[in-house]
Protein backbone atom coordinates (compact mmCIF):
# COMPACT_ATOMS: atom_id res chain seq x y z
CA UNK A 1 0.00 0.00 0.00
CA UNK A 2 0.97 3.56 -1.27
CA UNK A 3 -0.40 6.53 0.88
CA UNK A 4 -0.30 10.20 -0.36
CA UNK A 5 -1.13 13.52 1.54
CA UNK A 6 -2.62 16.21 -0.35
CA UNK A 7 -4.93 18.71 0.90
CA UNK A 8 -8.25 18.09 1.00
CA UNK A 9 -10.57 20.66 -0.30
CA UNK A 10 -13.93 18.52 -1.22
CA UNK A 11 -15.02 15.90 1.70
CA UNK A 12 -16.35 12.73 1.17
CA UNK A 13 -14.99 9.31 0.92
CA UNK A 14 -14.55 7.55 -2.17
CA UNK A 15 -12.84 4.12 -3.61
CA UNK A 16 -12.35 2.62 -6.93
CA UNK A 17 -9.68 2.51 -9.79
CA UNK A 18 -7.29 5.63 -10.69
CA UNK A 19 -7.62 6.85 -13.71
CA UNK A 20 -5.80 10.05 -15.42
CA UNK A 21 -8.02 12.01 -17.30
CA UNK A 22 -7.62 11.64 -20.37
CA UNK A 23 -7.60 14.91 -22.84
CA UNK A 24 -7.97 14.76 -26.34
CA UNK A 25 -4.56 16.22 -27.95
CA UNK A 26 -4.11 19.94 -28.40
CA UNK A 27 -1.02 20.64 -30.66
CA UNK A 28 0.37 24.16 -31.20
CA UNK A 29 2.37 24.74 -34.54
CA UNK A 30 4.44 28.35 -35.01
CA UNK A 31 2.85 28.73 -38.42
CA UNK A 32 3.86 31.47 -41.01
CA UNK A 33 1.14 32.91 -42.58
CA UNK A 34 0.94 35.51 -45.39
CA UNK A 35 -2.12 37.30 -44.84
CA UNK A 36 -2.61 39.24 -41.52
CA UNK A 37 -6.30 41.30 -41.84
CA UNK A 38 -7.59 37.28 -42.63
CA UNK A 39 -5.83 35.86 -39.25
CA UNK A 40 -7.18 38.79 -37.43
CA UNK A 41 -10.38 38.14 -38.60
CA UNK A 42 -9.98 34.24 -37.96
CA UNK A 43 -9.14 35.31 -34.37
CA UNK A 44 -12.09 37.74 -34.06
CA UNK A 45 -14.52 34.55 -35.34
CA UNK A 46 -13.06 31.81 -32.52
CA UNK A 47 -13.49 34.58 -29.78
CA UNK A 48 -17.14 35.14 -30.89
CA UNK A 49 -17.56 31.50 -30.84
CA UNK A 50 -16.05 30.70 -27.54
CA UNK A 51 -18.44 33.49 -26.00
CA UNK A 52 -21.00 31.79 -27.95
CA UNK A 53 -20.11 28.82 -25.94
CA UNK A 54 -19.27 30.17 -22.48
CA UNK A 55 -22.80 31.65 -22.63
CA UNK A 56 -24.39 28.69 -23.49
CA UNK A 57 -22.24 27.06 -20.62
CA UNK A 58 -23.12 29.37 -17.93
CA UNK A 59 -27.19 28.63 -18.72
CA UNK A 60 -26.50 25.15 -18.43
CA UNK A 61 -24.50 24.73 -15.76
CA UNK A 62 -26.59 26.71 -13.81
CA UNK A 63 -28.72 23.97 -12.44
CA UNK A 64 -25.63 21.64 -11.88
CA UNK A 65 -23.24 24.40 -9.93
CA UNK A 66 -25.41 27.24 -8.82
CA UNK A 67 -26.19 30.40 -10.47
CA UNK A 68 -22.78 32.17 -8.34
CA UNK A 69 -20.66 29.27 -10.10
CA UNK A 70 -22.05 29.78 -13.00
CA UNK A 71 -21.35 33.49 -13.19
CA UNK A 72 -17.77 32.02 -13.99
CA UNK A 73 -18.26 31.41 -17.21
CA UNK A 74 -19.58 34.88 -17.88
CA UNK A 75 -16.43 35.88 -16.39
CA UNK A 76 -14.73 33.76 -18.78
CA UNK A 77 -16.51 35.57 -21.34
CA UNK A 78 -15.59 38.79 -20.50
CA UNK A 79 -12.02 37.82 -20.65
CA UNK A 80 -12.38 37.68 -24.03
CA UNK A 81 -13.15 40.83 -24.78
CA UNK A 82 -10.40 42.36 -22.29
CA UNK A 83 -7.73 44.31 -24.23
CA UNK A 84 -5.20 43.24 -21.73
CA UNK A 85 -5.67 39.47 -22.85
CA UNK A 86 -6.65 39.62 -26.70
CA UNK A 87 -3.95 43.48 -27.61
CA UNK A 88 -1.14 40.76 -27.08
CA UNK A 89 -2.50 38.07 -29.35
CA UNK A 90 -3.70 40.48 -32.04
CA UNK A 91 0.10 41.95 -31.47
CA UNK A 92 1.73 38.60 -32.18
CA UNK A 93 0.03 37.89 -35.20
CA UNK A 94 0.65 40.82 -36.45
CA UNK A 95 4.61 41.38 -35.57
CA UNK A 96 5.54 37.91 -35.74
CA UNK A 97 2.98 36.85 -39.09
CA UNK A 98 1.88 33.52 -37.33
CA UNK A 99 -1.41 31.90 -37.25
CA UNK A 100 -3.67 32.36 -34.23
CA UNK A 101 -3.33 29.30 -32.51
CA UNK A 102 0.23 29.85 -31.99
CA UNK A 103 -0.90 33.52 -31.19
CA UNK A 104 -3.03 32.50 -28.75
CA UNK A 105 -0.94 29.80 -26.87
CA UNK A 106 1.97 32.23 -26.73
CA UNK A 107 0.23 35.24 -25.52
CA UNK A 108 -2.18 32.93 -23.17
CA UNK A 109 0.29 31.32 -21.08
CA UNK A 110 2.56 34.43 -20.51
CA UNK A 111 -0.42 36.05 -19.07
CA UNK A 112 -1.34 32.70 -17.08
CA UNK A 113 2.29 32.97 -15.79
CA UNK A 114 1.92 36.45 -14.82
CA UNK A 115 -0.91 35.05 -12.36
CA UNK A 116 0.87 32.29 -11.09
CA UNK A 117 3.94 34.62 -10.32
CA UNK A 118 1.75 36.51 -7.39
CA UNK A 119 2.22 36.76 -4.19
CA UNK A 120 -1.73 36.33 -3.53
CA UNK A 121 -2.77 33.00 -3.21
CA UNK A 122 -5.87 34.34 -4.54
CA UNK A 123 -4.63 35.72 -7.95
CA UNK A 124 -2.56 32.53 -8.35
CA UNK A 125 -5.61 30.20 -8.88
CA UNK A 126 -6.66 32.65 -11.49
CA UNK A 127 -3.74 31.34 -13.84
CA UNK A 128 -6.55 28.20 -14.35
CA UNK A 129 -8.86 30.14 -15.96
CA UNK A 130 -6.65 31.91 -18.61
CA UNK A 131 -5.22 28.74 -19.40
CA UNK A 132 -9.00 27.41 -19.43
CA UNK A 133 -10.62 30.12 -22.03
CA UNK A 134 -7.02 29.89 -24.36
CA UNK A 135 -7.36 26.31 -24.33
CA UNK A 136 -11.19 26.76 -25.55
CA UNK A 137 -10.02 29.39 -28.45
CA UNK A 138 -7.57 26.96 -29.55
CA UNK A 139 -9.76 24.41 -29.90
CA UNK A 140 -12.13 26.31 -31.80
CA UNK A 141 -9.63 27.57 -34.37
CA UNK A 142 -8.24 23.85 -35.04
CA UNK A 143 -11.40 22.38 -35.60
CA UNK A 144 -11.48 20.05 -32.33
CA UNK A 145 -14.57 20.10 -30.16
CA UNK A 146 -14.49 20.59 -25.85
CA UNK A 147 -15.74 17.38 -24.82
CA UNK A 148 -13.28 15.83 -22.68
CA UNK A 149 -11.88 12.17 -23.66
CA UNK A 150 -13.94 8.90 -22.34
CA UNK A 151 -12.37 7.69 -19.11
CA UNK A 152 -14.12 4.34 -18.57
CA UNK A 153 -15.56 5.74 -15.35
CA UNK A 154 -16.85 5.20 -12.76
CA UNK A 155 -12.65 6.14 -11.57
CA UNK A 156 -10.72 8.13 -8.88
CA UNK A 157 -10.02 10.89 -11.61
CA UNK A 158 -6.09 12.56 -11.32
CA UNK A 159 -4.79 15.16 -13.89
CA UNK A 160 -2.19 17.71 -13.18
CA UNK A 161 -5.08 20.08 -12.60
CA UNK A 162 -8.57 20.78 -13.46
CA UNK A 163 -10.10 23.31 -15.15
CA UNK A 164 -13.31 24.52 -14.63
CA UNK A 165 -14.59 23.90 -17.69
CA UNK A 166 -13.70 20.15 -17.56
CA UNK A 167 -14.89 20.13 -13.72
CA UNK A 168 -18.36 21.33 -14.76
CA UNK A 169 -18.84 19.15 -17.81
CA UNK A 170 -17.89 15.53 -15.87
CA UNK A 171 -20.83 12.91 -15.37
CA UNK A 172 -21.20 12.58 -11.56
CA UNK A 173 -21.76 9.12 -11.98
CA UNK A 174 -18.61 8.40 -13.28
CA UNK A 175 -16.46 10.53 -11.48
CA UNK A 176 -15.80 9.23 -7.66
CA UNK A 177 -13.55 11.30 -6.71
CA UNK A 178 -10.88 14.07 -8.19
CA UNK A 179 -7.45 14.11 -7.34
CA UNK A 180 -4.36 16.23 -8.81
CA UNK A 181 -1.06 17.12 -8.44
CA UNK A 182 -1.16 21.04 -8.32
CA UNK A 183 -4.31 23.31 -7.62
CA UNK A 184 -5.67 25.63 -5.00
CA UNK A 185 -8.45 25.11 -2.05
CA UNK A 186 -10.14 28.52 -3.49
CA UNK A 187 -9.82 27.70 -7.13
CA UNK A 188 -13.11 27.35 -8.70
CA UNK A 189 -12.45 23.75 -9.51
CA UNK A 190 -12.46 22.97 -5.72
CA UNK A 191 -15.57 25.10 -5.33
CA UNK A 192 -17.27 23.22 -8.23
CA UNK A 193 -16.12 19.91 -6.56
CA UNK A 194 -17.83 20.64 -3.26
CA UNK A 195 -20.69 22.17 -4.65
CA UNK A 196 -21.26 18.97 -6.85
CA UNK A 197 -20.20 16.87 -3.95
CA UNK A 198 -17.58 14.80 -5.48
CA UNK A 199 -14.45 14.27 -2.90
CA UNK A 200 -11.67 16.32 -3.74
CA UNK A 201 -7.90 16.14 -2.85
CA UNK A 202 -5.14 18.46 -4.34
CA UNK A 203 -1.22 19.09 -4.51
CA UNK A 204 -0.03 15.73 -4.37
CA UNK A 205 2.87 16.92 -6.52
CA UNK A 206 5.14 14.35 -8.47
CA UNK A 207 3.84 11.83 -6.16
CA UNK A 208 0.63 11.67 -8.21
CA UNK A 209 2.46 9.64 -10.69
CA UNK A 210 1.10 8.69 -13.92
CA UNK A 211 2.29 4.88 -13.24
CA UNK A 212 -0.34 5.21 -10.64
CA UNK A 213 -2.85 4.68 -13.52
CA UNK A 214 -5.56 1.41 -13.42
CA UNK A 215 -4.50 0.89 -9.62
CA UNK A 216 -7.31 0.45 -7.04
CA UNK A 217 -7.29 3.47 -4.89
CA UNK A 218 -9.35 5.24 -2.06
CA UNK A 219 -9.59 8.88 -1.09
CA UNK A 220 -10.92 10.45 2.18
CA UNK A 221 -11.61 14.10 0.88
CA UNK A 222 -11.84 15.21 4.65
CA UNK A 223 -8.28 14.24 5.79
CA UNK A 224 -6.39 15.10 1.92
CA UNK A 225 -5.19 11.33 1.77
CA UNK A 226 -5.05 8.87 -1.51
CA UNK A 227 -4.13 5.31 -0.06
CA UNK A 228 -2.97 3.07 -3.39
CA UNK A 229 -3.50 -0.42 -3.24
CA UNK A 230 -5.19 0.01 0.29
CA UNK A 231 -5.15 -2.97 2.65
CA UNK A 232 -8.36 -4.48 4.10
CA UNK A 233 -7.89 -2.66 7.25
CA UNK A 234 -7.98 0.86 5.64
CA UNK A 235 -10.68 0.04 3.46
CA UNK A 236 -12.47 -1.19 6.70
CA UNK A 237 -12.04 1.73 8.43
CA UNK A 238 -13.20 4.06 5.51
CA UNK A 239 -15.93 1.88 5.25
CA UNK A 240 -16.83 2.61 8.67
CA UNK A 241 -16.38 5.91 8.43
CA UNK A 242 -18.62 6.68 6.03
CA UNK A 243 -21.31 4.49 7.78
CA UNK A 244 -20.76 7.03 10.87
CA UNK A 245 -21.21 10.21 8.33
CA UNK A 246 -23.95 8.36 7.11
CA UNK A 247 -26.01 7.65 10.29
CA UNK A 248 -25.23 10.96 11.21
CA UNK A 249 -26.60 12.63 8.47
CA UNK A 250 -29.68 10.64 8.83
CA UNK A 251 -29.62 11.69 12.21
CA UNK A 252 -29.53 15.42 11.20
CA UNK A 253 -32.68 14.63 9.00
CA UNK A 254 -34.97 14.32 12.04
CA UNK A 255 -34.10 18.29 13.14
CA UNK A 256 -35.41 19.17 9.40
CA UNK A 257 -38.77 20.96 10.01
CA UNK A 258 -38.06 21.78 13.74
CA UNK A 259 -37.27 25.32 15.31
CA UNK A 260 -33.58 25.72 16.55
CA UNK A 261 -33.36 26.10 20.24
CA UNK A 262 -30.53 25.85 23.24
CA UNK A 263 -30.57 23.40 25.68
CA UNK A 264 -32.50 25.83 27.84
CA UNK A 265 -35.33 26.39 25.17
CA UNK A 266 -33.86 30.04 24.00
CA UNK A 267 -34.44 30.70 20.36
CA UNK A 268 -31.57 31.33 17.53
CA UNK A 269 -32.14 31.56 14.32
CA UNK A 270 -30.17 29.61 11.80
CA UNK A 271 -30.47 31.56 8.33
CA UNK A 272 -28.54 30.80 5.13
CA UNK A 273 -26.15 32.91 3.07
CA UNK A 274 -26.97 32.92 -0.87
CA UNK A 275 -25.29 34.99 -4.01
CA UNK A 276 -28.36 34.57 -6.28
CA UNK A 277 -32.21 33.74 -7.01
CA UNK A 278 -31.29 30.46 -7.46
CA UNK A 279 -29.26 29.98 -4.56
CA UNK A 280 -32.41 30.77 -2.43
CA UNK A 281 -33.79 27.10 -3.48
CA UNK A 282 -30.62 25.54 -1.76
CA UNK A 283 -31.64 27.75 1.52
CA UNK A 284 -34.77 26.02 1.61
CA UNK A 285 -33.67 22.47 0.64
CA UNK A 286 -31.22 23.17 3.39
CA UNK A 287 -33.89 24.33 6.25
CA UNK A 288 -32.88 27.35 6.38
CA UNK A 289 -35.40 29.93 8.33
CA UNK A 290 -34.32 32.67 6.59
CA UNK A 291 -31.47 34.59 4.49
CA UNK A 292 -29.26 36.46 6.32
CA UNK A 293 -26.65 37.53 3.44
CA UNK A 294 -27.72 38.07 0.40
CA UNK A 295 -24.68 38.83 -1.46
CA UNK A 296 -26.18 41.54 -4.14
CA UNK A 297 -23.11 42.11 -5.81
CA UNK A 298 -23.07 39.39 -7.90
CA UNK A 299 -25.85 40.71 -10.04
CA UNK A 300 -22.97 43.02 -10.82
CA UNK A 301 -20.40 40.31 -11.66
CA UNK A 302 -19.90 38.91 -14.85
CA UNK A 303 -21.26 41.93 -16.80
CA UNK A 304 -20.52 44.50 -18.90
CA UNK A 305 -22.21 47.34 -17.39
CA UNK A 306 -24.47 47.97 -14.38
CA UNK A 307 -27.78 46.22 -13.99
CA UNK A 308 -30.72 48.70 -14.03
CA UNK A 309 -33.03 49.03 -11.37
CA UNK A 310 -36.10 46.95 -13.02
CA UNK A 311 -33.28 43.25 -13.52
CA UNK A 312 -32.41 44.25 -9.67
CA UNK A 313 -35.83 44.53 -8.70
CA UNK A 314 -36.90 41.54 -10.26
CA UNK A 315 -33.91 39.30 -8.42
CA UNK A 316 -35.20 41.08 -5.44
CA UNK A 317 -38.80 40.24 -5.84
CA UNK A 318 -38.00 36.11 -7.12
CA UNK A 319 -36.05 36.08 -3.59
CA UNK A 320 -38.72 37.40 -1.33
CA UNK A 321 -41.19 35.17 -3.08
CA UNK A 322 -39.02 31.92 -2.84
CA UNK A 323 -38.55 32.26 0.62
CA UNK A 324 -42.58 33.09 1.63
CA UNK A 325 -42.19 35.48 4.38
CA UNK A 326 -38.99 34.39 5.86
CA UNK A 327 -36.70 37.18 6.17
CA UNK A 328 -34.53 37.94 3.59
CA UNK A 329 -31.70 40.48 4.22
CA UNK A 330 -30.27 42.30 1.11
CA UNK A 331 -26.51 43.22 1.54
CA UNK A 332 -25.88 46.27 -0.31
CA UNK A 333 -23.19 46.27 -3.27
CA UNK A 334 -19.81 45.15 -2.17
CA UNK A 335 -17.69 45.38 -4.90
CA UNK A 336 -14.36 45.83 -4.76
CA UNK A 337 -11.01 44.52 -2.93
CA UNK A 338 -11.43 40.67 -3.71
CA UNK A 339 -14.51 41.02 -6.03
CA UNK A 340 -13.83 43.79 -9.26
CA UNK A 341 -15.87 44.66 -12.13
CA UNK A 342 -14.00 46.34 -14.96
CA UNK A 343 -16.87 49.14 -15.56
CA UNK A 344 -16.83 50.32 -12.15
CA UNK A 345 -13.70 51.62 -13.62
CA UNK A 346 -12.04 51.53 -9.73
CA UNK A 347 -8.49 53.02 -9.61
CA UNK A 348 -5.86 51.07 -9.18
CA UNK A 349 -4.45 50.30 -5.48
CA UNK A 350 -1.88 48.63 -3.77
CA UNK A 351 -4.18 47.19 -1.44
CA UNK A 352 -7.72 46.81 -2.87
CA UNK A 353 -9.10 45.81 0.63
CA UNK A 354 -8.29 48.35 2.24
CA UNK A 355 -9.26 51.00 -0.55
CA UNK A 356 -12.39 52.09 -2.32
CA UNK A 357 -15.25 49.30 -1.68
CA UNK A 358 -18.55 48.38 -0.46
CA UNK A 359 -20.32 51.55 1.37
CA UNK A 360 -17.52 53.63 0.29
CA UNK A 361 -18.43 53.58 -3.27
CA UNK A 362 -21.96 53.95 -2.75
CA UNK A 363 -21.64 57.46 -0.77
CA UNK A 364 -19.29 58.36 -3.18
CA UNK A 365 -21.54 57.40 -6.27
CA UNK A 366 -25.06 58.14 -4.68
CA UNK A 367 -27.22 57.34 -8.42
CA UNK A 368 -25.56 53.91 -8.25
CA UNK A 369 -26.73 53.61 -4.61
CA UNK A 370 -30.12 54.68 -5.28
CA UNK A 371 -31.16 52.70 -7.65
CA UNK A 372 -30.21 49.71 -6.13
CA UNK A 373 -32.32 50.91 -2.83
CA UNK A 374 -35.33 52.00 -4.86
CA UNK A 375 -34.94 48.04 -6.64
CA UNK A 376 -35.24 47.11 -2.84
CA UNK A 377 -37.33 49.16 -1.65
CA UNK A 378 -40.21 48.05 -4.59
CA UNK A 379 -39.45 44.67 -4.47
CA UNK A 380 -40.26 44.71 0.07
CA UNK A 381 -43.93 44.50 -0.81
CA UNK A 382 -43.28 40.60 -1.83
CA UNK A 383 -41.78 39.56 1.62
CA UNK A 384 -39.95 40.40 4.68
CA UNK A 385 -36.90 42.10 3.43
CA UNK A 386 -34.08 43.84 5.43
CA UNK A 387 -31.40 45.96 3.82
CA UNK A 388 -27.99 46.02 5.75
CA UNK A 389 -24.95 47.89 4.61
CA UNK A 390 -21.43 46.45 4.78
CA UNK A 391 -18.05 48.09 6.02
CA UNK A 392 -19.39 50.49 8.28
CA UNK A 393 -16.35 52.47 10.09
CA UNK A 394 -18.44 55.49 11.55
CA UNK A 395 -21.98 57.13 12.61
CA UNK A 396 -21.51 59.58 9.70
CA UNK A 397 -21.11 56.47 7.23
CA UNK A 398 -24.61 54.48 8.57
CA UNK A 399 -26.46 58.67 9.16
CA UNK A 400 -25.69 59.19 5.20
CA UNK A 401 -26.71 56.01 4.45
CA UNK A 402 -30.05 56.07 5.84
CA UNK A 403 -30.39 59.78 4.38
CA UNK A 404 -29.92 57.89 0.90
CA UNK A 405 -32.48 55.45 1.46
CA UNK A 406 -34.75 57.73 3.07
CA UNK A 407 -33.66 59.90 -0.42
CA UNK A 408 -34.81 56.56 -2.35
CA UNK A 409 -38.18 56.02 -0.96
CA UNK A 410 -38.96 59.72 -1.13
CA UNK A 411 -38.71 59.61 -5.10
CA UNK A 412 -40.66 56.17 -5.25
CA UNK A 413 -43.83 57.91 -3.30
CA UNK A 414 -43.40 60.83 -5.52
CA UNK A 415 -44.02 58.56 -8.51
CA UNK A 416 -46.60 56.80 -6.43
CA UNK A 417 -44.90 53.14 -6.54
CA UNK A 418 -45.88 51.14 -4.12
CA UNK A 419 -42.96 49.69 -1.04
CA UNK A 420 -42.72 49.32 2.59
CA UNK A 421 -41.89 52.06 4.29
CA UNK A 422 -40.88 50.25 7.39
CA UNK A 423 -37.80 47.59 5.84
CA UNK A 424 -35.59 47.79 8.61
CA UNK A 425 -31.91 48.61 8.12
CA UNK A 426 -28.97 47.19 9.32
CA UNK A 427 -25.29 47.30 9.28
CA UNK A 428 -22.24 44.38 8.78
CA UNK A 429 -19.70 44.74 11.91
CA UNK A 430 -16.40 43.63 10.30
CA UNK A 431 -13.82 46.33 10.89
CA UNK A 432 -12.44 46.53 14.66
CA UNK A 433 -13.60 50.08 13.93
CA UNK A 434 -17.45 49.58 13.82
CA UNK A 435 -16.95 46.95 16.92
CA UNK A 436 -15.49 49.17 19.06
CA UNK A 437 -17.77 51.68 18.41
CA UNK A 438 -20.94 49.03 18.49
CA UNK A 439 -22.31 51.38 21.55
CA UNK A 440 -22.83 53.98 18.95
CA UNK A 441 -23.52 52.45 15.97
CA UNK A 442 -26.84 50.15 17.71
CA UNK A 443 -28.68 53.37 18.19
CA UNK A 444 -28.91 53.74 14.10
CA UNK A 445 -28.88 50.50 13.19
CA UNK A 446 -31.69 47.81 13.73
CA UNK A 447 -29.83 45.00 14.12
CA UNK A 448 -25.96 43.87 13.43
CA UNK A 449 -24.83 41.29 11.67
CA UNK A 450 -20.93 40.09 12.34
CA UNK A 451 -18.98 39.23 8.81
CA UNK A 452 -16.03 37.76 10.25
CA UNK A 453 -14.41 36.90 7.20
CA UNK A 454 -13.12 40.59 7.14
CA UNK A 455 -13.17 40.97 10.74
CA UNK A 456 -10.73 38.19 11.14
CA UNK A 457 -8.53 39.70 8.39
CA UNK A 458 -8.30 43.27 9.52
CA UNK A 459 -7.83 42.47 13.21
CA UNK A 460 -5.04 40.33 12.59
CA UNK A 461 -3.77 42.52 9.40
CA UNK A 462 -3.74 39.06 7.36
CA UNK A 463 -4.72 39.04 3.72
CA UNK A 464 -7.81 36.33 3.69
CA UNK A 465 -7.13 35.08 0.45
CA UNK A 466 -3.19 34.61 1.07
CA UNK A 467 -2.73 30.62 1.80
CA UNK A 468 0.89 31.14 2.55
CA UNK A 469 0.13 32.79 5.71
CA UNK A 470 -2.57 30.60 6.49
CA UNK A 471 -0.57 29.39 9.91
CA UNK A 472 -0.65 32.74 11.27
CA UNK A 473 -4.44 32.75 10.77
CA UNK A 474 -5.94 32.06 13.53
CA UNK A 475 -9.72 32.48 13.34
CA UNK A 476 -10.49 31.88 17.11
CA UNK A 477 -7.79 34.51 18.25
CA UNK A 478 -9.20 36.11 21.51
CA UNK A 479 -8.73 39.65 20.18
CA UNK A 480 -11.89 38.26 17.32
CA UNK A 481 -13.72 37.05 19.93
CA UNK A 482 -13.69 39.94 22.16
CA UNK A 483 -14.58 42.10 19.24
CA UNK A 484 -17.67 39.47 18.80
CA UNK A 485 -18.79 39.50 22.04
CA UNK A 486 -18.66 43.61 22.48
CA UNK A 487 -20.71 44.03 19.45
CA UNK A 488 -23.28 41.39 20.68
CA UNK A 489 -23.55 42.94 24.34
CA UNK A 490 -23.78 46.65 22.64
CA UNK A 491 -26.44 45.54 20.44
CA UNK A 492 -28.45 43.55 23.05
CA UNK A 493 -28.12 46.78 25.43
CA UNK A 494 -29.58 49.20 22.50
CA UNK A 495 -32.67 46.82 22.17
CA UNK A 496 -31.39 45.19 18.62
CA UNK A 497 -30.69 41.58 17.73
CA UNK A 498 -27.14 40.57 16.70
CA UNK A 499 -25.61 37.96 14.66
CA UNK A 500 -22.99 36.09 12.52
CA UNK A 501 -23.10 35.89 8.67
CA UNK A 502 -18.97 35.31 8.25
CA UNK A 503 -17.37 31.98 8.06
CA UNK A 504 -17.28 31.64 11.78
CA UNK A 505 -20.75 31.30 11.72
CA UNK A 506 -20.80 27.79 10.35
CA UNK A 507 -17.89 26.84 12.49
CA UNK A 508 -18.87 23.93 14.47
CA UNK A 509 -16.39 24.55 17.12
CA UNK A 510 -17.52 27.90 18.00
CA UNK A 511 -20.76 27.21 18.20
CA UNK A 512 -20.98 26.95 22.14
CA UNK A 513 -18.99 29.99 22.55
CA UNK A 514 -21.89 31.68 20.33
CA UNK A 515 -24.43 30.51 22.29
CA UNK A 516 -23.06 31.68 25.63
CA UNK A 517 -22.24 35.06 23.77
CA UNK A 518 -26.65 35.06 23.43
CA UNK A 519 -26.11 35.54 19.59
CA UNK A 520 -29.85 35.64 17.97
CA UNK A 521 -28.70 34.70 14.34
CA UNK A 522 -25.93 32.58 12.82
CA UNK A 523 -26.07 32.75 8.74
CA UNK A 524 -24.47 29.83 6.93
CA UNK A 525 -24.00 27.54 3.99
CA UNK A 526 -27.23 25.66 4.03
CA UNK A 527 -25.61 22.42 4.28
CA UNK A 528 -24.50 23.06 7.66
CA UNK A 529 -27.66 24.30 9.21
CA UNK A 530 -29.01 20.42 10.48
CA UNK A 531 -25.79 20.16 12.12
CA UNK A 532 -25.50 23.62 13.71
CA UNK A 533 -29.38 22.67 14.47
CA UNK A 534 -28.03 19.36 16.69
CA UNK A 535 -25.09 21.07 18.06
CA UNK A 536 -27.41 24.12 19.12
CA UNK A 537 -29.84 21.78 20.99
CA UNK A 538 -27.18 20.53 22.88
CA UNK A 539 -25.72 23.67 24.24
Amino acid sequence: MITLQGKGVSGGIARGRLSFLKRKSLSVEKRAIDNVELETERFHAARATAAEQLDQLAGTMTDKIGKENALLFEIHRMMLEDTDYTDPILDIITSEKVCAEYAVNTAGSCLAQDFADMDDEYMKARAIDVYDVSKRVIRILSGEDQSLGENGGPVILAADDFTPSETAQLDRNATLALVSRHGAANSHTAIFARTMGIPAVISFGAFLSGDLSGKQAAVDGETGVLYIDPDPEILKKLEEKEERQRREKENLEKRRGKPTLTKDGRPLKLYANIGSVSDADAALAGDAEGIGLFRSEFLYLGRNDYPDEDTQYESYRKALEKMGGRQVIIRTLDIGADKQADYFKLPEEENPALGMRAIRICLTRPDLFKTQLRAIYRASIYGNASIMFPMINSLEELVRAKEMAKSAREELASKGIAFKADVPIGIMVETPASAVISDVLAKEAAFFSIGTNDLTQYTLAIDRQNDSLSSFCDTRHEAILRLIRLACENAHKAGIWCGVCGGLGGDYSLTKAFVEMEMDELSVEPSRILKLRSIIAEC
